[in-house]
């Protein structure tokens, strides 16, 4: 999980719960990837893929992909990725202010 550099454990919670997210990419992937527009809206173009569950500061989350093959690979920033359906499973499983635990 995460790039060389961007891999981390912890505590921390869940932030905010958004279905169809639009994506901003933070700085250090706009660096990355200069080309990037500044706001990519819901889609089947739209890393996050159909639900995000945002981690503590916003750095981070747990959200769908529209591209499976990179489910458990190092291609996140940090995020974790899932199925599009298995995120929404358990989207409705959680609330605001469920603990989040990050073991290597």
């Amino acid at each position: 999980m995460g790039r060389q550099g961007r891999k981390w454990t912890g505590v921390t919670s869940i932030s905010r719960m958004v279905k169809n997210p639009s994506w901003a990419p933070p700085s250090v992937i706009r660096r990355d990837n200069p080309k990037l527009p500044a706001i990519i809206g819901p889609g089947p173009n739209n890393p996050l893929g159909v639900a995000v569950l945002v981690l503590g500061d916003g750095t981070y989350g747990i959200h769908g992909t529209n591209r499976d093959e990179t489910i458990g690979t190092d291609a996140s920033y940090g995020c974790f990725r899932m199925h599009n359906a298995d995120i929404l499973a358990l989207f409705d499983k959680v609330t605001i202010g469920t603990t989040v635990t990050v073991v290597p």
